[in-house]
């Protein structure tokens, strides 16, 4: 087992961290404009958003005194329509456990 893809998995599969990323799949964002999104606390967010940026599956940009994340368009971008897409056609939406 790769255990670096094994931890990449991991980390985006953590439900918040999922939400960071579908709302910066939109666009690119401030914390604070996540955490109205997907209606999470800025100390959650924030946490979440130093773990996807260790995996380079978000990057950030300061501007001035506040910093402006987007999400990886070369590779994460790409993979999260493919997920989304296939979330669409083959769970309707929400996948069951079984």
């Amino acid at each position: 087992m790769n255990c670096k893809s094994y931890y990449f998995f991991n980390v985006i599969s953590n439900e918040t961290r999922w939400k960071i990323i579908n709302s910066l799949y939109k666009s690119e964002k401030y914390v604070s404009e996540i955490c109205k999104d997907i209606n999470e606390e800025q100390s959650k967010v924030s946490h979440n958003l130093k773990i996807l940026l260790g995996c380079s599956v978000v990057f950030s940009e300061r501007e001035g005194k506040f910093i402006k994340y987007s999400l990886n368009k070369k590779t994460i971008k790409p993979l999260v329509k493919i997920l989304n897409n296939h979330m669409k056609d083959f769970c309707g939406g929400t996948c069951k456990q079984r």
